[in-house]
């Protein structure tokens, strides 16, 4: 595949290399960066992120208060590649006509975007009548760290984990005593950010909980926003064997939107209300690990429309993961969830309409003759709806030498049909998954004790059933299992720790559509740095779009559309006059750049916000 030259590509590749003659002059570097990344997205335990097959991209706590996100999406732009979230505002994502927030992985969205799945603390988190995910109740505080499966989950994570998967874990109260975080910032266009953390460890007891108030004017008339959330998350060590935890959630948001520029004013607000709560008892013990999880999403939408909706997502989790001897992991486990809701419109007006799916599925990895590893899994998913569908995945990874790890993989993905598509707008009750298979393989590749990090991976995307709108004049439109796809690209990142004070991430991506696809660029660059010098900090990240969908209209004759390229850069300089202060100020677009990823939502251009934080 050819890829297209782009001098700004070619001069941050340029200025990365002369990054790296710099780092021999540096000092020596702590070992806590030279450990292995840990994950358990991929597998449900813990494990060196090189062992799984599957494509895992981590983004720690430090990597996301660099970013000075106050949601956590946009900072993962930054940091893991193939990924893009459209936005159009400071502040505020929105919903329907108009709303961002929409996750692209290698290509694969949609609208509302229902083939991304959104997990916090391995739990599913979608609207149970839309299917997407609710981007605005995601605040970073509450964040230890994001893992991210560039590719099909469903085998671990069943239905909308079609084009990947993110899992957000939370945080946990680790070190015994009392710790509290104060913030708060203001910024253009009168935005405004309050926050309060509290932690507390007595022995067996773990209690983390934390109040988040957000606001802003918008950058145009009507486009003001506002949010405040809380969150709870209470622990209990009942042994060495088994944990408890709990935790709950809430949050309230509201916001205006004025329609796009390209047309007379249409305002439009939103009144939504989310919460969710969970319960999970975790086992760990040498031969066997896993959990039992319970978790219930519920959510009241009121829009300007007249709209009204009450949705409810609710299931339970249980697996377990036996190591029967050195090198053998066998994960098998069940999923059983419910989801549906109430509208007050259209032909289902207030009626309950739910959709009840089930699943067992098996995941094994077997090491073969000390440096290969075969892993294998089948899923089987039943829905009430449509009936049952197979998820098969198999992998291999081979370690040549220590710091060098080549894997591969062939996975399937799919999302059933949300109660929306079935029911509520051009309805089908008789749509069938959506489904795709991946086939990839990744080289990671580490030197320098670590410090340098890198991976590369290719991959090739076939996508089918795709649900779709026929052509035809309301009420007589229907959705049908019509398209396909293929899509196929590469994938590069690298981490390289120049000295213990000097850090650089490096992202590249580039995505070859056969069809036009919304928020979905052909190349994105990310470069971001990170420097200490005693009680400074300074955060600079830059990002280059090239060929961003950003209007695609298709009619049987014609194909309109309309692409976007800009180049963002970033800056954050934070200082720690005491060890408990931090005082910050950042700025964003300083290449004042004017750029739109929704059509008709111009971005701002230069911005800046400024504010403290303060650990007791």
């Amino acid at each position: 595949m050819r890829i297209p030259n782009g001098k700004k590509i070619l001069l941050a590749l340029a200025s990365l290399l002369l990054c790296f003659q710099f780092s021999y002059s540096q000092s020596p570097i702590k070992d806590s960066v030279r450990l292995e990344d840990i994950v358990v997205t991929g597998s449900k335990i813990e494990i060196s992120r090189k062992l799984v097959p599957l494509s895992v991209s981590q983004v720690s706590r430090k990597d996301i208060e660099n970013s000075g996100q106050i949601n956590i999406l946009p900072a993962l732009n930054t940091y893991v590649p193939g990924i893009f979230v459209t936005e159009r505002n400071v502040l505020g994502f929105g919903v329907s006509t108009g709303g961002s927030g929409a996750i692209s992985m290698r290509g694969v969205s949609g609208s509302p975007n229902t083939e991304i799945l959104m997990l916090i603390d391995g739990h599913p988190q979608y609207q149970g009548i839309f299917g997407h995910p609710l981007a605005d109740a995601y605040v970073a505080s509450d964040v230890e760290k994001v893992e991210v499966i560039r590719g099909p989950a469903s085998i671990l994570y069943g239905s909308n984990a079609m084009g990947g998967a993110i899992n957000i874990i939370t945080k946990k109260q680790r070190e015994e005593g009392l710790k509290i975080n104060l913030g708060a910032a203001y910024g253009s266009f009168n935005t405004q950010k309050y926050y309060g953390t509290i932690g507390y460890k007595k022995d067996q007891l773990s209690v983390f909980a934390s109040v988040n108030h957000d606001q802003t004017d918008g950058i145009r008339a009507n486009t003001d926003f506002n949010i405040t959330n809380g969150y709870t998350k209470v622990g209990y060590e009942l042994s060495k064997h088994f944990d408890l935890t709990a935790d709950f959630s809430i949050a309230k948001f509201n916001g205006n939107d004025n329609g796009s520029v390209y047309a007379a004013p249409v305002p439009f607000n939103i009144d939504i209300t989310r919460g969710k709560a969970s319960v999970a008892l975790e086992n760990k013990h040498d031969k066997l690990e896993g959990a039992f999880k319970l978790y219930h999403n519920f959510g009241t939408h009121d829009l300007s429309n007249g709209f009204h909706s009450t949705d409810n997502n609710s299931g339970l989790m249980f697996y377990q993961t036996l190591r029967l001897f050195t090198g053998s992991n066998i994960t098998v486990g069940t999923d059983i969830k419910q989801y549906g809701g109430k509208v007050n419109q259209t032909a289902v007006k207030d009626s309950l309409i739910t959709v009840n799916e089930s699943a067992v599925y098996a995941y094994a990895q077997q090491a073969l003759l000390d440096n290969v590893s075969l892993s294998a899994g089948l899923r089987l998913e039943h829905n009430s709806k449509y009936g049952t569908e197979l998820v098969p995945f198999a992998g291999l990874t081979y370690n040549p030498s220590l710091h060098t790890t080549i894997k591969t993989s062939v996975s399937k993905g799919f999302r059933s049909p949300t109660v929306m598509e079935m029911y509520l707008y051009a309805p089908n009750p008789e749509l069938k998954p959506e489904r795709m298979m991946n086939y990839e393989v990744s080289w990671l590749q580490s030197a320098l004790e670590n410090r340098l990090q890198f991976d590369f991976t290719a991959y090739l995307i076939k996508g089918t059933n795709l649900i779709e709108v026929t052509p035809g004049v309301p009420p007589v439109m229907t959705r049908k299992n019509l398209g396909a796809f293929t899509n196929k690209g590469l994938e590069f990142s690298t981490k390289y720790f120049l000295s213990q004070n000097l850090y650089l991430n490096v992202n590249y991506s580039y995505l070859n559509l056969e069809k036009p696809v919304l928020a979905a660029p052909r190349q994105q660059v990310n470069i971001n740095v990170n420097y200490t010098y005693k009680i400074w900090t300074l955060n600079v990240s830059s990002q280059y779009i090239e060929k961003l969908y950003t209007f695609i209209v298709s009619t049987p004759t014609q194909l309109t559309t309309k692409t976007l390229n800009y180049n963002l850069l970033n800056a954050r300089l934070s200082a720690k006059p005491t060890k408990s202060l931090e005082l910050f100020v950042a700025g964003n677009n300083l290449l004042n750049q004017k750029y739109e990823i929704n059509y008709g939502y111009p971005m701002p251009g230069i911005y800046f916000n400024t504010g403290f934080n303060v650990r007791l």
